[in-house]
């Protein structure tokens, strides 16, 4: 923050979070210069209506980006409020999460118009005679929740302790310098964070663009095509196979031992569900977050597969895939496909990998998408020769790794524009640095 002056003189503050504060500034109780609204009990069957007098926000309402609330998946009516004696939320309120993970989470949002909210957030209005609420919301952002939760297995908010708790006062004019300040310098952070969000977004397209280039056409442009009969793939080279997927591996499925065998769980057995493969971030899978043992595999319907052997999600969601690094099995949600003749597993993962969408189209289900081992089996697939599989997979290490690398490094830049966005924040609400000529002037 160096490029920003500090105020002449400060004091302390008494609050080991904030520190020293301008000397000029107060420091009052939450309760003082604000009200607390708790929300409301909303039942199922009065949910999902698109119009109404008030939005009616959830915690999935005020997640994500963004200063304001400004979509909300429920509205109620004005009768609907007065019959079930709901709490109207003033606009301009900060909303928040009171309860479960969702508060560690710290998302708040301003309300833009009166509201309502269920029964797991909660609502701070200020008291605008003593303080601006954009330079409260502000204040708030670094405010951790988790600093006033309940004892106990879920954790709640304590409404006393976050009444009671020491907020800093500058006077009304810095707090609006302030204010406008942040606004002017979090949009153009943001403007910068949504620029390479976007150039990520465009190098992943271009990844799974250059895999289904490769896997579909191989690495010679000067190759002799023919038609593959496969709409989507159009021309192949000519001397490549299309197969259905059962002439290349065998199908295997997964299964859970009993979660109350205490003898069944914590083992040496590698144990894959769809969560490990979402989690993956390389092409291997060598381990997972539960192993069951010996006894557990020979009492359920999981089998052991050799490494080598590819592993794909298949039921919600379906498309997660890695190849097995070491011996392993997996739960239900996933199957194994252990080659049957000599292949480059690399190159049949590419393949699959660039099908996904293929393969959501063929699940099946009401409860949740599952793709059938018969849907699966039928998938027909491309098989070059195994020196030309071998160099594809090879061609696309390198040019994925390349890929990720950038990826990588943009996703390090974005981290640190927030780190250094909630910085801003930090310092300019707690008078570490002196906005006040510099939002007199922009």
């Amino acid at each position: 923050m160096s490029n920003f002056k500090r105020y002449d003189k400060y004091k302390d503050s008494g609050i080991e979070w904030i520190g020293e504060i301008p000397e000029g500034w107060e420091i009052k109780k939450l309760k003082t210069i604000g009200r607390l609204y708790s929300g409301n009990g909303f039942k199922e069957d009065m949910q999902g209506r698109t119009e109404g007098d008030y939005p009616f926000y959830k915690v999935s309402d005020i997640n994500g980006e963004g200063k304001f609330a400004t979509i909300s998946s429920n509205y109620v009516n004005k009768a609907d409020v007065k019959n079930n004696k709901w709490n109207i939320i003033p606009e301009n309120s900060i909303l928040f999460p009171k309860i479960g993970e969702a508060l560690k989470k710290n998302h708040r949002k301003i309300n833009i118009c009166k509201c309502l909210i269920d029964n797991n957030m909660a609502a701070l209005k200020a008291d605008e005679s003593l303080i601006n609420f954009n330079y409260l919301y502000y204040l708030f952002c670094c405010i951790n929740a988790e600093w006033f939760v309940n004892p106990g297995a879920v954790p709640s908010i304590n409404n006393n302790n976050l009444k009671n708790s020491n907020i800093i006062l500058p006077s009304k004019n810095e707090q609006i310098s302030i204010a406008n300040f942040l606004d002017q310098k979090t949009a153009e952070i943001d403007d910068l964070i949504a620029d390479k969000e976007k150039l990520i977004e465009l190098l992943q397209e271009k990844r799974q663009a250059v895999i289904t280039e490769a896997v579909t056409k191989g690495l010679n442009p000067n190759v002799k095509m023919k038609d593959s009969g496969i709409e989507w793939i159009g021309k192949i080279p000519e001397g490549w196979e299309v197969i259905p997927l059962k002439r290349i591996f065998k199908i295997i499925n997964g299964g859970t031992p009993n979660s109350s065998e205490e003898s069944y769980w914590n083992g040496e057995i590698v144990w894959i569900t769809p969560n490990d493969l979402s989690e993956l971030t390389e092409i291997y899978i060598r381990d997972s977050e539960r192993k069951i043992t010996e006894d557990g595999i020979n009492n359920c319907s999981a089998k052991i597969v050799p490494k080598d052997s590819i592993i794909i999600s298949t039921r919600a969601p379906i498309g997660y895939i890695a190849i097995a690094a070491v011996d392993l099995c997996t739960n239900q949600g996933c199957k194994s496909l252990v080659p049957v003749s000599e292949i480059n597993s690399k190159f049949f993962y590419y393949f699959i990998l660039s099908i996904d969408f293929y393969l959501n189209v063929l699940g099946q289900g009401t409860t949740f998408m599952e793709l059938s081992n018969n849907n699966l089996s039928m998938v027909e697939l491309l098989k070059p020769p195994l020196d030309e599989q071998i160099s594809i997979a090879n061609f696309l290490d390198q040019k994925t790794a390349e890929i990720d690398s950038l990826v990588s490094e943009i996703q390090e830049q974005i981290q640190k524009l927030k780190e250094y966005r909630q910085s801003l924040i930090f310092e300019a609400v707690t008078g570490k640095i002196d906005v006040r000529d510099y939002a007199a002037i922009s």
